[in-house]
């Protein structure tokens, strides 16, 4: 089935004029097969010293899963509009099919496989939060929480430790100039935390400033 899916997204991207995706790597496999899919491509452009983004989603059926195959140097800054533009999209289509999700593709690096993460339930705003904990990620993947910068491998006992009189709010926040490979390793990472640590309250929205 993955040698399926690959044949299919490699046909699609031919079809959208031969252009190539570099897809983000990581070294594990989320989800590791999607059944009644379609594909949207979101592009890596340069023009001069510009970075533009080239959507195309021709392919797409909104009674079935979309799969974003997103280029992995592109920034959160002109990802996020273009992912919120097709959420939206999606949800307003009479032909939604109750169940259907969006995913990130990506590849494993280890297995040497497509790989997928879900993102359905996740909505962006391109805002700073004025409430709760929170977690920024910025360009140079390094975490801060509060402002207070956190080593990774320190930052779920820094997060478990947070003195509060009732639960705290933790929010997942990005630099919008972090690359989309940058950003799928840094929510793979915060998710496992949110596993490990069941306490810790995570919002599903996300910041992008």
């Amino acid at each position: 089935m993955k040698k399926i899916i690959v044949a299919l997204l490699l046909v699609s991207l031919f079809s959208c004029g031969k252009k190539e995706i570099q897809l983000p790597q990581l070294n594990e496999t989320i989800i590791a097969d999607v059944k009644d899919h379609s594909p949207i491509f979101m592009f890596f452009e340069l023009n001069g010293k510009d970075t533009l983004i080239d959507v195309n989603r021709s392919n797409s059926i909104s009674s079935t899963n979309w799969l974003f195959n997103i280029d992995k140097r592109l920034p959160l800054k002109l990802v996020i509009p273009e992912i919120q533009k097709l959420q939206a999209k999606k949800e307003k289509s009479s032909h939604k099919k109750e169940g259907s999700e969006n995913y990130f593709t990506y590849m494993d690096s280890k297995k040497k496989t497509l790989a997928f993460l879900p993102f359905t339930t996740v909505v962006y705003k391109q805002a700073k939060p004025n409430f709760g904990v929170v977690i920024f990620h910025n360009k140079n993947g390094i975490f801060a929480v509060n402002g207070v910068e956190v080593d990774k491998e320190n930052l779920q006992n820094h997060l478990d430790s947070l003195p509060s009189d009732k639960p705290n709010k933790f929010l997942f926040c990005f630099d919008k100039e972090v690359s989309f490979e940058k950003y799928l390793e840094a929510i793979v990472y915060l998710n496992k935390i949110s596993v490990e640590y069941p306490s810790l309250q995570l919002s599903n929205t996300q910041y992008i400033y």
